[in-house]
């Protein structure tokens, strides 16, 4: 789900077996958030689970922690897995500082997150 007008690019990976994968890429703002919106609501219509790999997010607003707390609600309402991998420094800090480093679940990579979903 790619908007070529907006800052940022949602790239699903599928894999049939686990959970959904969106790799999110540029910035996550109240321009953009709808692109993230849309492609978590299609990834949450099953119970599979989502893994948001945030390796390529280069910033987030308000708007962007607002889309990533009604992602992880959603989550908990239908108990799926939600995980966010490879945040960058900025964005690590960017959670803690709002508290949310309490709430999501992080890994570092994609990789890592899908190796813990299948053990859990």
């Amino acid at each position: 789900m790619t908007d070529p007008d907006a800052l940022l690019t949602v790239t699903p990976r599928q894999d049939s077996s686990g959970p959904h994968v969106l790799a999110v890429a540029g910035e996550l703002d109240h321009h953009s958030a709808p692109v993230l919106t849309g492609a978590v609501a299609e990834a949450q219509s099953d119970d599979r689970g989502l893994i948001l790999d945030l390796a390529g997010m280069t910033y987030c607003d308000s708007t962007g922690i607002t889309v990533l707390i009604t992602a992880y609600q959603r989550s908990q309402a239908t108990g799926a897995p939600f995980v966010l991998a490879g945040a960058n420094a900025d964005l690590q800090r960017l959670f803690q500082v709002v508290g949310l480093d309490q709430v999501f679940t992080f890994h570092p990579d994609v990789e890592t997150a899908l190796a813990s979903l299948r053990q859990g």
